[in-house]
């Protein structure tokens, strides 16, 4: 993995976005894009959408794997609204996440024991089946951390379970079982010709 250390303002224009296929979202973030500018980068290069965008709901208590996961995915093409890093200082929290689930096609869901466990979680998970039901296409995208989902007596998880193919990060500490994850998660988000 390359690694690049922003020591003082990067200067980046058109022309070098125009001819630079895949920067790494840290280096273009590092130079002071926007997310927005940088979610259409591909646009204005006139590059179909590769993949589809994604809000990544999970449990505070997983944060170094939606850490990894969220970056991997940016760095990847894929847009990730992630908490941490886009809600704004001073936004009303549950607005703000309402609103991020609306504006992206996919909600990826990391379940595990804690996320079950979180308020938060089930209440993202219950937007994202009121925003399947308003545009009649699938929007939660579940995958699992650990076999909690498959032994928990939480309605709304084990609805879920029953419902959806979720997908396995169980190994994800080992490196070689995390990438085959992670391009099995990366194939499913491509988005469809048209969209």
């Amino acid at each position: 993995m390359i690694e690049c250390r922003h020591v003082g303002p990067s200067v980046i224009d058109f022309r070098t976005l125009s001819v630079s296929e895949n920067l790494p979202i840290s280096f273009l973030r590092g130079c002071g894009l926007p997310d927005i500018l940088i979610d259409y980068l591909p646009s204005l290069r006139g590059d179909a959408i590769q993949f589809y965008s994604c809000f990544i709901s999970y449990s505070a208590k997983d944060q170094v794997f939606a850490d990894r996961l969220h970056a991997d995915l940016q760095n990847k093409g894929v847009w990730c609204w992630f908490a941490p890093h886009n809600l704004p200082i001073g936004a009303k929290t549950w607005d703000a996440i309402d609103e991020a689930i609306r504006l992206r096609d996919k909600l990826l869901l990391i379940l595990s024991k804690a996320s079950i466990a979180s308020e938060w979680v089930e209440d993202e998970v219950n937007k994202a089946y009121a925003e399947e039901r308003s545009r009649k296409e699938v929007i939660l995208f579940p995958i699992r951390i650990d076999e909690a989902v498959m032994t928990t007596a939480e309605p709304w998880a084990a609805k879920l379970r029953d419902q959806r193919n979720i997908g396995d990060f169980r190994q994800w500490k080992r490196p070689s079982e995390y990438q085959k994850s992670l391009d099995r998660l990366l194939r499913d988000l491509k988005a469809e010709r048209g969209k």
